[in-house]
């Protein structure tokens, strides 16, 4: 029987943190890391992109990766899918639940899926009538991450409103969760608290995660804000890899060690084993050699007596 979480830790380095990196990490190396995150106890995984290969070679696997991925028992394959040719690649592939980029600045949209936010929006929708003509049970689900939502390194400010009333347009196109993004790494607690408490009151049960970034030292700080605000579910890349290569200096995914060790330190159980997870990191050393990785708690190690939430104490 699988152990209950309290919040759902969504691995997204094959994807978000492959695709900001030049080099392409092997394919089959690709494989032993998601199953490893998987072994480790991590039941989400992004494990790639539908976009282009010419525009990022990185993600030319994809078809290959999901169709291996999906073979773990109780993994939660995501895929994400900037436009619908996208998706029918991704849905052809078998990918149980496609995630879309919605950029709430213009000029990120433009530069990241080539629409204005206005044709994202409505994008949605027409993949919703995709997915719904497929037969039952073959259907996967859309969540959309609303990009930017926090402030854009091309644009500056965004709006708190239009994120919200976007939000709005999404669940009224079809999407089954929408969730914000700090893209760019400019959000701060007291900004993360406000918006996603106004995002649960507008959109309720289909409110979705927080994708956070560390790029200026306050990730960590953003999750316990969200936290507050109810948010259950949050995306992590492991080694901290990844940003955005569309959003310049938009470096520092939170790493999903340090975010694990948060959660279970403040009671909060997670279903990952650290030492597996820590272990993991050796696959990323295989694949892509001398590439930069982060982390506190892989340099620092676990406390002595270290007890996760659920009672379990550390190997």
């Amino acid at each position: 029987m699988e152990e209950e979480v309290d919040v759902l830790v969504s691995e997204v380095g094959p994807r978000d943190g492959l695709q900001s990196i030049k080099r392409v990490m092997p394919t089959e190396v690709k494989h032993r890391w998601i199953k490893a995150l998987a072994a480790a106890g991590l039941r989400e995984i992004e494990v790639g992109s539908f976009v282009s290969p010419k525009l990022l070679p990185q993600m030319a696997d994809a078809e290959a990766v999901v169709c291996e991925a999906i073979k773990i028992p109780r993994l939660k394959v995501l895929a994400l899918v900037p436009n619908l040719k996208g998706a029918e690649r991704a849905i052809a592939a078998g990918a149980p639940k496609l995630t879309l980029p919605v950029s709430a600045s213009r000029e990120h949209s433009l530069k990241n899926i080539n629409m204005t936010p206005e044709q994202a929006i409505a994008q949605v929708a027409q993949l919703r009538a995709l997915c719904d003509s497929l037969p039952a049970g073959q259907r996967p689900g859309i969540e959309v991450g609303i990009s930017t939502a926090f402030g854009c390194t091309l644009e500056g400010p965004v709006s708190e409103d239009w994120v919200i009333e976007m939000a709005v347009m999404l669940a009224n196109n079809g999407a089954d969760s929408i969730g914000l993004s700090d893209t760019t790494g400019y959000a701060n607690p007291a900004q993360v608290r406000r918006l996603f408490t106004r995002l649960f009151a507008e959109i309720g049960d289909k409110a979705g995660g927080a994708h956070l970034h560390n790029t200026r030292g306050q990730g960590l700080a953003n999750v316990v804000a969200a936290l507050e605000a109810g948010v259950t579910t949050f995306d992590a890349s492991q080694g901290g890899l990844g940003g955005c290569p569309y959003a310049p200096g938009a470096t520092g995914n939170i790493v999903t060690e340090d975010l694990v060790f948060l959660l279970e330190s403040m009671g909060l159980r997670t279903g990952v084993d650290l030492d597996k997870l820590i272990a993991a990191r050796s696959l990323i050393a295989e694949g892509l050699p001398g590439e930069p990785i982060y982390g506190f708690v892989p340099d620092a190690g676990l406390p002595n007596g270290f007890v996760y939430a659920g009672g379990r104490a550390a190997a």
